[in-house]
This record gives C-alpha cells, structure tokens and sequence, in this order.
C-alpha cells in the first residue's frame, strides 16, 4: 500500500476542502495515484544528486499516533489532523503477554543486525540491536501486527492463582479461580469460608485487561486478567498523555519544496486523469513551473535545500555547480528555496 508524504492540507494554498473532495469525488486512492506518479516525477529528476529518497521518508514515517509507541524527543506524529514535534519522551502503554516475543542473542551475526525500529514488523529468526544489545525475535511482532513488542521490556509479571477451597483460610489479596473467572481477597473480616468468591463480599472480582484504559497503578495488588491467567505490573504500563506545550508542540519536518512541488504535480495529475482535455491553465502553469524547478535543481543551477548525494572522499558530487549559481546559503535569502 502506498505510504504518503503529503496529507490533504497540504493543498490548502492550491484548492480549497471542498473543491479538493469534489475533484477526487471523496475517493482517496484516486490522490494516492496521483502522488504516487508525483513522487516518481521528482525522484526520476533528483535521486542522482541529492538524498531526495531520505527526504521523503521523513513524510512517510509520519504517522497516526499509536499508544503503544514510545515516541523519543525529535520524534514527529499525526493528531486531530496536525503534526506534532515531541519535546519531551511520550511513554506508550504496555500490555502484558504470556508469551517470548524476544531473547537475547549471544552469537555472532552472519550478517550487520538492524536497528530495531518501533515502526517495523518482525518475524522469528530477526536478529536486531537495542540498547547496545542484540536479540532474536522468537514470534510475529510490530506495529503491522497491531502488537508491539520492544525487546527486554516485559511490563507485567504473572501471578500464581490456585482452585478456591472451601474452609481453607487465605490472606488479604491471594488469588484464586471459581466458575471459570479470577478473584483476588479483599478482607477477611466476618468471612464465611464455605461461601465461594463469586457470592461472598470479601472476593473481588479481577476484571479483563483493557489497552483502551489507562489508569492501572503500579502497586501489587492491580490485578488483571489477560489470555487465561492474572497479571500485575512490574512498572508504569500506562500511555502519556499528549500535552501541547509539555511533551509536544507544531512542528513539521518535511521539505517545504517537496511539499510545495509533489502537492503541484498530483494536483496536475488528478486533473488530468479526470478530465484530461479539460485542465485549466492554473494547473499548467504550476505544473510547467514545477518541471523547470526541477530541471534547474537535477542540473545543480539551483539549491532545492535537501541534502547532497556524496562520492566516495564524502564530497558533494560536481558540488561546484552550486556554487556557481547559490551566493547566500541562507535559505531564506535563496529565492528559489520555495
């Protein structure tokens, strides 16, 4: 499936909401298309000179906040439709599991391990690197599982729960099974102890583990059930909460011109795949200005500010063209820099 760099306020400066929805007639696939054969306009012009791939990525890697990830500072996320730069570490919520995702790896690698990457997936046999350790996946885990699994971090531990028995005298927060659920002692103040947990008012009844919820206390007796057994948390196993200000604030790290140049051609596109006798000549002109940007950028006559592809002394390949051309490396004194 198609990864965007751009998002649908992108073309605020060039169509308005509603005459974007009417062109593409609410079908998002038909901009998926037309950004896709975008991207390959720009990558066919500038992937032999500048890092233009890496620069999309930083777009690409831009996606829906997802509570189980822990966002690092630097770290960038979609929320109500806006993208946020995080300032301070955002804790993601961990969910307990009864099974080894990973295991440490004391071999030598055949092969340079990767990094592990909470926005990747993992399959047994993956050797990867974290916190200057290696590990071997041992089961299917990553954010396309929609379960992910950082290795080394367990969150939860489980508790021993034993068949109740009638007169036998249990403390205060011992576990036990009756009638296929799980309860956990309260008190044993005038306890009856031929009464079974699910009629006596001194068992409590151990509710499921819900991911949606997201006050469990770290303590040891925050009891929950998860796959057939209890569990409590070894640590904070709560998501933080996103606060503008505190651990987040506006930030977008794409390139202004790809955003600029990508968003003119997929707007030309859909045009075109709509009503391809029938483009306007807004459309045109921006998309010729586009193809002239472009031209100039492969040929090195001007400075598009994304960074340059090195040769093997990790120089800028013919950088000499640059200079010809840009006299002022600030960007905002380049007037070609939008």
């Amino acid at each position: 499936m198609y990864q965007r760099f751009l998002n649908n306020s992108d073309y605020s400066g060039l169509i308005t909401e509603k005459h974007l929805n009417q062109l593409i007639r609410e079908d998002e696939k038909c901009l998926d298309r037309a950004e896709e054969n975008a991207e390959a306009s720009i990558l066919e012009y500038l992937t032999e000179n500048y890092e233009v791939e890496k620069a999309l990525l930083v777009g690409k890697n831009i996606i829906e906040q997802n509570r189980q990830i822990t966002y690092p500072v630097g770290s960038h996320f979609y929320k109500d439709n806006k993208i946020w730069e995080v300032i301070r570490t955002i804790g993601g919520y961990v969910a307990p599991t009864n099974i080894n995702y990973w295991e440490e790896y004391t071999d030598m690698p055949k092969e340079e391990p990767m990094v592990y990457l909470q926005l990747k997936s993992y399959a047994p046999g993956d050797i990867v690197s974290f916190a200057n350790t290696l590990y071997k996946c041992l089961e299917y885990n990553g954010l396309d599982y929609g379960n992910i699994r950082i290795p080394g971090l367990t969150g939860w531990e489980q508790v021993s729960a034993y068949p109740w028995e009638a007169n036998f005298e249990y403390n205060v927060w011992d576990v036990v099974s009756w009638g296929g659920n799980f309860y956990a002692l309260l008190d044993t103040a005038e306890i009856d102890l031929t009464e079974n947990p699910d009629i006596s008012d001194n068992w409590g009844l151990i509710g499921d583990y819900d991911p949606e919820y997201n006050e469990y206390e770290f303590s040891d007796n925050e009891y929950v059930v998860f796959d057939g057994a209890v569990y409590i948390p070894t640590m904070e196993v709560n998501s933080d909460e996103v606060k503008e200000g505190y651990n987040v604030k506006l930030g977008d790290p794409r390139n202004k011109n790809l955003k600029k140049h990508i968003a003119r051609i997929a707007i030309y596109e859909v045009h075109k795949l709509i009503s391809p006798n029938n483009v306007s000549e807004v459309r045109i002109t921006d998309y010729e200005e586009t193809t002239r940007w472009l031209r100039d950028a492969s040929k090195l006559r001007i400075n598009p500010q994304i960074p340059r592809k090195l040769d093997e002394d990790n120089k800028p390949i013919t950088d000499w063209q640059v200079a010809t051309f840009q006299r002022d490396y600030d960007p905002y004194k380049n007037p070609w820099q939008i």
